[in-house]
């Protein structure tokens, strides 16, 4: 299988040029509370479009990221998941340029960056497609969430 870092970024416009990460950051990513146990950690994992986890305050500031990685075999002694991940390597700025940030991306073989407002609200969620081909979208999340909601309904 080609990993993402193999495959040139194509914006849907084919040019990234002047873009910034807010030209193409998913605006309402799936977040998890303070108090999100470990184990529904897993579970929301199990999705395989899953890839990281926002673990935010209620005032939406971004208190940690988790991968699959960052989640250990067992957690006796964790009392919530907020314990886990980091936001080290994690975070973008809205206004950094796009292609900056994809060719970090690319450089370090990952698909996520939260991003962070300079107070570190969460504003969104930059998502780079398995194929490298672009960023997901809140149309694109839509549309796959609604055809697994009718499949369900069809079964």
């Amino acid at each position: 299988m080609t990993t993402p870092a193999m495959i040139p970024f194509i914006h849907p416009s084919g040019d990234t040029a002047g873009l910034v990460v807010a030209d193409a950051m998913i605006r309402c990513p799936k977040t998890h509370d303070l108090d999100t146990g470990v184990n529904e950690i897993r579970a929301f994992f199990e999705d395989d479009h899953v890839h990281m986890a926002l673990i935010v305050a209620p005032d939406r500031r971004l208190v940690t990221t988790i991968e699959r990685p960052d989640l250990p075999a067992s957690s006796p002694g964790l009392s919530t998941a907020a314990e886990l991940g980091t936001l080290a390597g994690r975070t973008a700025d809205p206004a950094q340029a796009l292609d900056v940030v994809t060719a970090g991306l690319l450089r370090a073989r990952r698909r996520r960056l939260a991003v962070v407002d300079d107070s570190g609200r969460l504003l969104g969620l930059l998502c780079l497609k398995r194929d490298g081909s672009g960023y997901c979208s809140d149309d694109g999340i839509r549309e796959r969430q609604m055809g697994r909601a009718f499949a369900a309904y069809r079964a």
